[in-house]
């Protein structure tokens, strides 16, 4: 089956470009962060190209507090049941897929598509008792609807990098530029009001990391 992963970001995408290069016919882009870009770059990969499945990957913020760092998380459309000309039920590929992630050790959860980075645990509390979402991110839903429109298969596979009970250590809101792609001279600016965040930045560098390259696995496992 020929499949198109899409990330937000490049250190989501790192490790799983590895597998990608010995899976023939799957394929990767990087969509950049919000609806807008994801939007934008999906249309135009589709404009060339038709994959049989469209996932949508990279992190995801956990809101239920059951969710760990590192968990991989999944949801996918519902789709009506068929039957078969002799009455039999008919599997769709929906169902395979769940399978295929259930048994690779990911867990089925409700997402919530926001338009900004869920930074305190406020607000994190806040988006779960107002969506009854277990984890939040920010692309899926414009790829769900671009997918929904060519009538192709999509479903969103994220992995948690950060907990409903823990904090980011800086607003990444406030360091984006325009186009929602981290400012690094805010950022470095912000760095040097603030010289003991660098500690909490490297540990959120290394919980990322280790969320990318499990999520990794889960897809090599699923593709």
């Amino acid at each position: 089956m020929s499949t198109l992963v899409c990330f937000a970001l490049k250190e989501e995408a790192a490790p799983f470009h590895k597998v990608a290069a010995q899976r023939p016919g799957v394929f990767t882009i990087i969509v950049g962060i919000g609806r807008q870009n994801a939007e934008k770059s999906v249309r135009r990969f589709l404009a060339s190209c038709s994959p049989e499945l469209v996932l949508t990957c990279g992190f995801a913020g956990g809101l239920n507090p059951d969710l760990k760092i590192g968990d991989v998380v999944f949801e996918l459309p519902l789709t009506p049941s068929l039957s078969s000309s002799d009455g039999e039920r008919v599997a769709q590929p929906g169902e395979e897929l769940s399978a295929k992630l259930l048994a690779a050790g990911a867990k089925p959860v409700k997402f919530f598509c926001t338009d900004r980075i869920a930074t305190t645990v406020a607000e994190k509390k806040t988006l779960r008792e107002q969506t009854g979402a277990d984890a939040v991110e920010m692309e899926s839903a414009a790829i769900h609807a671009v997918c929904a429109e060519k009538n192709i298969p999509c479903a969103t596979v994220r992995v948690v990098s950060d907990t409903a009970d823990e904090a980011l250590p800086l607003d990444f809101n406030a360091l984006a530029k325009a186009d929602k792609s981290l400012d690094f001279g805010k950022l470095a600016w912000a760095i040097a009001r603030s010289p003991g965040k660098i500690g909490a930045l490297m540990a959120l560098q290394k919980k990322t990391q280790l969320a990318a390259q499990q999520l990794a696995e889960v897809l090599s496992k699923i593709l």
